[in-house]
């Protein structure tokens, strides 16, 4: 693994996540045999507007049962566990982060989804995966910490079958000032590398990809963001929420991005794009 590899892996990886979930939602009242992804839904959704985003990229996608999807990026699993229990679909996650795929393996098996989901350890610049191996390749804030946008684009298109789509919901670069840091990606800028969506845009299209549809999301993601903070100034933090795992800086990264999406330092777009003609040379 790469020296920024390693940087993101340690970023995201704040040890023992899944005993904080697991305490939390006893503290809850949760009965522990009767689980349900929704129980889930309020922290393994690590992404702007959470499940809220998850389904309307779903309804996006042409998703059917037995489809095979790949999810890059897959956290906690919320993303893949929704797919898997309400679209029938068969969702293979992969993430860098060794803590978050033991969690979610562990949750999936929780809800009673261990035998419709799977969740590997892998670099999304290297799949492990055959060409044209998928149906859907999904990713929901992945590739802020990558660099080389060509090839996870490319790696994206390369395990999906002619035809098939990939959808994401996912931070770019506006045309503000800086980011400021830290976000929920970052401490600080050396494992950022936000890309236009004009960049980004360029680079599907050059790797064999048709955009069939693309929609800025940032006034949403603000509104959400800024809903999140007036309640917990009101009522604090929920017991279970995506703060449990940001670290000690929680507070400060959701008053950036409040910060960094009123003044359009960062941009939020949810696409689909089809897999189509040949990679350019």
């Amino acid at each position: 693994m790469d020296r920024i590899s390693e940087t993101v892996e340690r970023h995201y990886g704040h040890g023992e996540v899944l005993e904080r979930i697991l305490r939390t939602l006893q503290a809850m009242g949760k009965d522990m045999t009767r689980l349900v992804p929704s129980d889930l839904a309020p922290v393994d959704e690590f992404h702007i507007r959470g499940r809220e985003a998850t389904i309307e990229l779903a309804n996006r996608a042409a998703l059917r049962p037995g489809l095979r999807v790949l999810d890059v990026g897959s956290g906690l699993g919320g993303s893949a566990r929704f797919l898997a229990s309400e679209y029938r679909c068969h969702v293979t996650g992969i993430d860098l982060t060794r803590e978050y795929v033991n969690a979610a393996r562990a949750l999936a098996d929780l809800v009673g989804l261990g035998g419709e989901v799977e969740f590997r350890q892998a670099n999304a610049l290297d799949l492990p995966f055959a060409d044209a191996s998928f149906d859907v390749v999904w990713t929901e804030h992945a590739q802020m910490n990558i660099e080389d946008k060509r090839a996870f684009y490319g790696q994206g298109a390369r395990v999906l079958k002619a035809g098939g789509e990939l959808v994401f919901h996912d931070i770019f670069k506006g045309d503000g000032p800086p980011v400021e840091f830290p976000v929920p990606w970052a401490e600080e800028a050396s494992i950022s590398f936000l890309a236009t969506p004009e960049t980004a845009r360029d680079i599907l299209e050059a790797v064999g990809f048709e955009i069939t549809h693309w929609e800025e999301k940032t006034r949403q993601s603000l509104e959400w963001f800024s809903a999140a903070i007036e309640k917990i100034k009101v009522a604090g933090p929920p017991p279970l929420g995506i703060h449990l795992l940001m670290g000690p800086s929680a507070k400060l990264k959701l008053e950036n991005m409040v910060r960094n999406l009123e003044e359009r330092r960062i941009v939020v777009f949810l696409a689909v794009a089809r897999k189509g003609r040949p990679p350019a040379a």
